[in-house]
């Protein structure tokens, strides 16, 4: 019998090695036709509103370049655990991805307990850019700019309040940072959302809050608010008179409300080179970033590797300050 075995093993060796290249073979025919149907891009909030008008806008580009609908869907709940969980879970053959923003991959993982990993449960495919923090003040308050603000907190301590869209927010940790940067003290007046926020804020109920510059515009341009510094490298476009925490003396304010493109774990590298080579030219119109500049943001190309490690610096950056300040949200 071990003779017959070994005679004939050659060729069940030669099936199998067929039978895998064959395998191998359709694998790769697959990754190089992507797409091939419609591919389904999980927006992390409900209909409506700045991420879901990215969202769209993206996706209707996308769709022109990849050849095949880019269809949007939107999963909110859980501050966009909902979204980022049923990412995760979905195959890795590029048909189900999402819009990984700050909250997903950034400040939640920094300070809730989830059921998914932000970094492994994911493949990052590019950043689609952001819109930069901005520290804001109603009018009541005296100072004029960030070094009068400072001064004034200092002189009244625990008299100013501070208000932000939620606990673990970037509202929320935004503003920790600052306290920390500055040696202030604010109280913390937690909202459920950013427009009861912004209520108060200009009635007088709250002194400063911690907004995306892109939500603070109407406020600023009509003089209910005012800007006393905004995040990032440089000064955003869109509000040129407000300067960056950095020229004002505080490094490492770099936080900002961002947004790209991620996938399941494991999607194959052909599949996410051509999604993000398909997502930097849309980044490259001009038509595309001044449609952004109107929601106060900045494209941000960045190669996949480049995304993975912006948001692993994300993570840990909020991480860091949840930590410093003891944020903890159950």
């Amino acid at each position: 019998m071990s003779k017959i075995i070994h005679r004939h093993a050659p060729i069940f060796l030669s099936f199998v090695i067929f039978a895998v290249s064959a395998l191998t073979s359709h694998f790769v025919s697959a990754q190089s036709a992507y797409p091939t149907k419609t591919i389904r891009l999980i927006a992390p909030v409900s209909a409506g509103g700045g991420l879901d008008n990215i969202a769209r806008a993206v996706a209707e580009r996308l769709s022109k370049g990849l050849g095949q609908s880019v269809i949007v869907d939107n999963l909110s709940g859980g501050g966009g655990a909902i979204a980022a969980q049923t990412t995760a879970k979905a195959a890795p053959d590029g048909y189900t991805l999402m819009i990984a923003y700050v909250g997903t991959h950034g400040t939640n993982p920094a300070v809730r307990k989830l059921n998914y990993d932000a970094v492994k449960d994911f493949t990052p495919i590019g950043m689609i850019g952001a819109t930069p923090n901005v520290l804001i003040v109603n009018n009541k308050v005296p100072a004029k700019n960030l070094a009068e603000f400072v001064a004034y907190a200092k002189k009244n301590p625990a008299k100013l309040s501070y208000g932000s869209s939620g606990p673990g927010t970037l509202t929320h940790l935004g503003m920790e940072q600052f306290k920390m940067a500055s040696g202030i003290f604010m109280v913390h007046v937690p909202y459920r959302g950013i427009a009861p926020a912004f209520t108060d804020i200009i009635g007088g109920q709250t002194d400063a809050m911690f907004p995306t510059l892109f939500a603070a515009i109407p406020y600023i341009q009509t003089g209910r608010v005012r800007a006393l510094a905004v995040t990032g490298q440089k000064r955003s476009p869109t509000e040129p008179n407000v300067p960056t925490f950095k020229e004002l003396g505080y490094p490492g304010f770099d936080g900002q409300q961002w947004y790209g493109i991620a996938g399941p774990a494991n999607l194959p590298e052909p599949i996410v080179t051509k999604i993000n080579a398909e997502l930097n030219k849309v980044l490259a119109s001009p038509e595309f970033a001044e449609k952004m500049a109107s929601e106060a943001m900045t494209v941000m190309p960045m190669t996949p590797q480049q995304f993975n490690n912006y948001i692993k610096e994300d993570i840990a950056r909020w991480t860091k300050v949840a930590k410093d300040r003891h944020i903890e949200i159950e």
